[in-house]
């Protein structure tokens, strides 16, 4: 019997990423490998798995995964291989008003295949302030707001850091968010968020304009999900640039 794929899942691994500043950083990543094996293969490939896995630790990076898939393949003589890697990564902001420096947290993911369909996706979530414009138009005093997060996954030529796609997604929302505020930062934050309100849809749309205008990116899925602060549910947008063509 033809097995179609077989693999390791959600392993937990040491990693380091490069970062846009040239330092690598080092983080824990849960990362899934597969391979479609030939009919005729019998062996275990769990070793060889993470015996690749040791090779490339030094640097898993964007650049890296064609060649570790191409191994993949070529030692298991799998007609395809995808690997999937999410890892926390963090990034040093400064607020806005004190300058006080902090470490700001992301959910990212490398994601690739190679074989029947060579691709490589790039995935970040990233959470936002969002300000309901309804809640500013009919309220005396105030409006509510809540936090948000959003999930762009792009395809794309050349290269593409991180801290480029964390850094458009934070430009159109309402506020972006921090990891330490200081009293004067959070008057800052409030203000700005209440002078820029901004529904999921709103978000959504811009985050979408953005890639869209991005010279490197060929494809890209963006969800908004706002975990409403006065309201049980969440409310939720999402675009594909396939569906705008």
């Amino acid at each position: 019997m033809k097995i179609q794929s077989v693999g390791i899942q959600d392993i937990r691994y040491p990693v380091k990423i490069r970062e846009k500043s040239g330092a690598l950083q080092d983080t824990v990543a849960s990362i899934s490998l597969q391979a479609n094996l030939p009919r005729r293969y019998r062996g275990s490939c769990v070793s060889t798995f993470i015996s690749l896995l040791n090779r490339h630790q030094e640097e898993l990076s964007v650049a890296v995964f064609p060649a570790l898939l191409k191994e993949v393949r070529q030692e298991l003589q799998a007609d395809a291989a995808h690997i999937e890697m999410t890892f926390p990564y963090f990034i040093e902001k400064k607020a806005p008003v004190t300058g006080t420096r902090s470490l700001m947290e992301y959910t990212c993911r490398f994601s690739g295949g190679s074989g029947t369909a060579d691709s490589f996706v790039l995935s970040v979530w990233v959470p936002v302030t969002t300000l309901c414009p309804c809640s500013k138009e009919i309220s005396a005093h105030g409006a509510h707001n809540q936090r948000a997060e959003v999930n762009l996954n792009v395809t794309f030529t050349g290269f593409i850091w991180l801290e480029d796609l964390i850094r458009l997604v934070e430009s159109v929302a309402s506020c972006e968010v921090f990891a330490l505020l200081k009293r004067p930062d959070e008057k800052f934050v409030t203000e700005q968020a209440y002078a820029n309100p901004m529904f999921v849809e709103d978000v959504v749309r811009r985050v979408a304009e953005l890639a869209t205008e991005h010279p490197d990116i060929t494809w890209f899925s963006v969800d908004v999900e706002s975990f409403e602060s006065i309201h049980k549910h969440s409310a939720y947008a999402f675009v594909d640039s396939d569906e705008l063509r």
